[in-house]
């Protein structure tokens, strides 16, 4: 299954904002503790919203670049643990990924766990781009321990490399502090020789505020945009390439999407006695 489409053009938005450098983001958006909302959205909607909060807003830019590519290799063992413990709603999920931030040259493997009133810890360990095919035995041991501090019980699963991302991010942090804002856009999945790329006029939008009600969940209210629950980019990926039986969970976010048509559906049961 693979989907060809064209590079987007979205100079109306990395024209929309004054820039900003990583250390000014960062010592404006630094937050403990916050509450994320995504949203997926359409380019003429994302455009009403950027119009409302250009002048709230500033870009992340880096040597003049504004749209960064992130390169992201996904971890699952071969009953798609981490897949189906997020689908079934587990409390004591994880996924293990290595990502690479291409444009700055840095790489990094990242397991994510769920912390108290199911907040998503993220931990993370500088690696080695060269040993992304294959984890580590510096990186199983950084799983495993992980795994087991923050859930006390050990890490029996034997990770291979199950789903290949790609995409555009864009960076925003309010000029008030304490709210950011993530855009990605061009994204493309993969698995072994099936590939999947969304709508150049698709994008993925994550906010990030102390309460959840930040200035631009307000403005994308004001479009009558709704945050959309359960976006995992790679529960998305390995349903739309066919990598597992079972997505119903996903299947809201799908269609939005547009990944819907072109999967191959598991017949229901009731379909099956029907045939």
């Amino acid at each position: 299954m693979t989907y060809q489409r064209a590079t987007p053009d979205i100079s109306w938005l990395l024209n929309s904002f004054n820039s900003i450098s990583l250390d000014e983001l960062n010592n404006k958006a630094e937050m403990l503790s916050r509450i994320d909302n995504k949203y997926i959205i359409r380019g003429d909607r994302l455009q009403q919203v950027i119009a409302e909060v250009a002048d709230q807003f500033d870009i992340l830019d880096i040597d003049d670049c504004r749209a960064f590519t992130y390169d992201t290799r996904y971890f699952d063992d071969p009953e798609r643990s981490a897949y189906y413990e997020h689908h079934q709603g587990l409390r004591k999920g994880f996924k293990v990924r290595v990502r690479s931030y291409a444009d700055a040259a840095l790489c990094f493997l990242e397991v994510k766990v769920k912390g108290t009133r199911g907040m998503t810890v993220k931990h993370r360990l500088p690696y080695d781009p060269a040993q992304r095919e294959a984890l580590s035995g510096e990186a199983f041991d950084f799983i495993r321990s992980t795994y087991s501090e923050q859930y006390d019980k050990p890490f029996d699963y034997d990770l291979k490399r199950a789903l290949d991302l790609r995409y555009k991010r864009i960076t925003l942090v309010a000029k008030a502090g304490g709210e950011r804002m993530t855009i990605d856009t061009a994204l493309q999945f993969w698995s072994g020789d099936k590939t999947v790329k969304l709508s150049s006029d698709l994008f993925i939008v994550e906010t990030k505020s102390a309460l959840g009600r930040g200035i631009a969940d307000l403005s994308f209210r004001k479009v009558h945009e709704r945050p959309t629950p359960r976006c995992s980019k790679y529960c998305v990926g390995m349903a739309a390439l066919g990598e597992v039986s079972r997505w119903n969970r996903f299947m809201p976010t799908l269609r939005k999407l547009d990944l819907v048509e072109g999967m191959q559906m598991i017949p229901t049961l009731q379909q099956l006695q029907a045939a």
